[in-house]
């Protein structure tokens, strides 16, 4: 008998924590409900993803993971394989390295697949810090997108920002970007140079850690309220 799309596993996209905290503090128990449920995993770093699953679920076997590395290294030929316990009636669960998956996150393609496949995709509740960073900035959250990194070559860095703060200007619309973290004070450095005084820029680090720093304040204002953001995660806003 030929499998229909009604027989098939479900997708569920399960969040994980932004960094170091209890998982249930920031996760609701549908997360834990879940996890309990999946043997089988698609995971962006396998050490990180079982030291999660341990954590939320500690009676869980871990030699009854199954576990599926998709990252940037991930050959596409490889991909149809993660789903094949879906089409043959199991539940398939996706974890990203931190926060929600498919969001600033190569998850985005095997969800793409599962929908080509009739496999039906289960968004759970967790944690975003782009929409969380959005929430808490006070700048315009009807109008707003997320721009990834910005580039790593400081003139094409520097065009961008000029780009993004245009782009505000005459749209109202708010703009988000992310950097890693070993590069935000660079980052951060060029914003204050090259965006206008009166641009607003919301700095948002370590967002559901107990060192959660979030301010917005224009250009001109930041000066010595700058914090230290030296290897701390952080989602950066500008509205001009």
């Amino acid at each position: 008998m030929k499998t229909k799309p009604s027989d098939f596993g479900k997708l569920y996209l399960i969040p994980t924590t932004l960094g170091v905290t209890e998982p249930l503090e920031v996760l609701p128990l549908t997360i834990k409900r879940t996890v309990e449920q999946i043997d089988h995993f698609i995971v962006e770093n396998e050490k990180t993803a079982r030291r999660f699953i341990k954590k939320i679920t500690p009676r869980k076997p871990q030699s009854l993971l199954q576990i599926s590395l998709l990252n940037k290294f991930t050959e596409t030929e490889a991909l149809p394989e993660y789903l094949k316990p879906c089409l043959m009636g199991l539940p398939v669960g996706v974890l990203s390295e931190a926060g929600c998956p498919a969001i600033a996150d190569p998850g985005a393609v095997i969800v793409r697949l599962a929908h080509e496949k009739g496999i039906q995709v289960v968004p759970l509740v967790g944690p975003s810090s782009i929409i969380l960073a959005l929430m808490a900035s006070g700048l315009n959250g009807q109008n707003f997108a997320f721009n990834g990194y910005l580039p790593i070559d400081a003139a094409q860095r520097k065009k961008a920002i000029k780009q993004l703060e245009k782009k505000s200007r005459e749209t109202g619309q708010t703009q988000l970007f992310m950097e890693t973290p070993y590069r935000n004070e660079k980052l951060i450095s060029e914003l204050l140079k090259s965006l206008h005084g009166e641009t607003s820029l919301c700095i948002a680090a370590d967002i559901t850690l107990k060192t959660e720093w979030i301010r917005t304040l224009k250009v001109s204002q930041w000066g010595s309220n700058l914090p230290d953001l030296n290897k701390r995660p952080a989602i950066f806003a500008i509205q001009a």
